[in-house]
């Protein structure tokens, strides 16, 4: 069973939005889901979609939906490709261990430094179960005694662990706490890019658009972009889009705030954005009087990869603090720009 953690939400004050429905955006980021095993999510954003949702066989979600241009197909040469990825940061269990420990494998980018004193979820077959990461007190520093890279999950011996339903394979995320910053600050683990995969549902159940488009959530992301080649094999749209995270805050990019407006992420180290599409993205965010942002980072963006197919794209975020941390933080009025922006331009573009 799923452990939602609203507690601090239900007692913040809540700024309103449009369009973002705070509880139902900490319940997605809630829910685990490395690469790989984006199962649970792909079920539960299924189930926030009105229309029907197919699964391709690596298990990218994907929703058509044609335009009022032609209602009755989707032209998959023709339409526009949104993206955002199911998959978030976290660790296979790869051994179990002859005193119950659990050896672990990083899946994505981990910041290691973050790692001691750590609670986490591992997920196995059975359901969801806690566990530590342990730390080396300053007690024992002075013997010599040095961090362990495990998984403790209260466990005698290895027997005691295959008990508990736990086994090789079985993943393991960061336990996750949902918290209200200043009223209009989320701050939780696996924003990046769960805020993506919310986008697409708003845009999905709010958009009045004029061309055909086709929403994408993507599997394997942070371990290459898999998904989104996949999707290369199936669909050669006009445009692609990626909704994913911008690291805000580094010597790069300081104009970049929490608060005031959605990114435009013109460049990062595996793509830059149609320049013409950029343009008129900010154009059209202020003729709908949306504050915006352009900025460049680093990492990847699963829309690059249509670049090679002769596609232009472009990557569209919100400033993200804390990226790949257990605190990742957004500003939840960026979002529902960002929400506004996709749903305006899809009505014009």
């Amino acid at each position: 069973m799923v452990k939602y953690p609203l507690d601090n939400y239900r007692e913040a004050k809540i700024v309103e939005y449009k369009f973002v429905k705070v509880s139902e955006l900490i319940q997605l980021c809630s829910i685990p889901g490395i690469s790989g095993r984006e199962e649970l999510v792909r079920g539960r954003i299924a189930s926030m979609i009105p229309g029907i949702c197919k699964i391709d066989s690596i298990g990218n979600l994907i929703y058509e939906e044609g335009g009022s241009k032609d209602v009755t197909s989707v032209e998959k040469d023709n339409s526009v490709l949104l993206m955002a990825h199911m998959d978030e940061i976290g660790f296979y269990i790869t051994d179990v261990r002859e005193d119950g420990k659990l050896t672990i494998r990083n899946v994505g980018g981990i910041i290691e430094e973050t790692l001691p004193g750590t609670f986490v979820e591992v997920v196995s077959q059975n359901g969801i179960m806690d566990g530590v990461i342990g730390a080396v007190p300053p007690h024992l520093k002075g013997d010599g005694e040095v961090f362990d890279k495990c998984v403790d999950v209260g466990a005698k011996s290895r027997n005691d662990v295959y008990n508990m339903g736990i086994s090789e394979l079985d993943y393991v995320v960061f336990k996750k706490t949902g918290v209200i910053l200043n009223n209009d600050n989320l701050a939780m683990r696996s924003l990046d890019d769960r805020f993506g995969c919310y986008t697409l549902s708003q845009v999905v159940n709010n958009v009045r658009n004029t061309s055909n488009y086709i929403s994408a959530w993507t599997v394997q992301e942070e371990v290459g972009l898999r998904g989104a080649k996949a999707l290369t094999q199936l669909y050669k749209p006009r445009l692609a889009i990626a909704i994913d995270s911008f690291a805000c805050c580094s010597k790069q990019n300081k104009h970049i705030e929490l608060g005031k407006g959605p990114v435009i992420r013109a460049l990062d180290n595996s793509s830059i954005s149609d320049m013409p599409t950029v343009r008129s993205l900010i154009d059209l965010a202020h003729k709908s009087n949306i504050p915006v942002q352009i900025g460049a980072t680093g990492g990847g963006n699963d829309a690059s990869v249509f670049l090679e197919m002769g596609v232009p794209m472009i990557a569209i975020s919100v400033p993200v603090r804390y990226l790949h941390s257990q605190v990742e933080m957004i500003n939840l009025l960026d979002l529902d720009n960002l929400i506004k922006l996709l749903i305006v331009f899809l009505e014009v573009f």
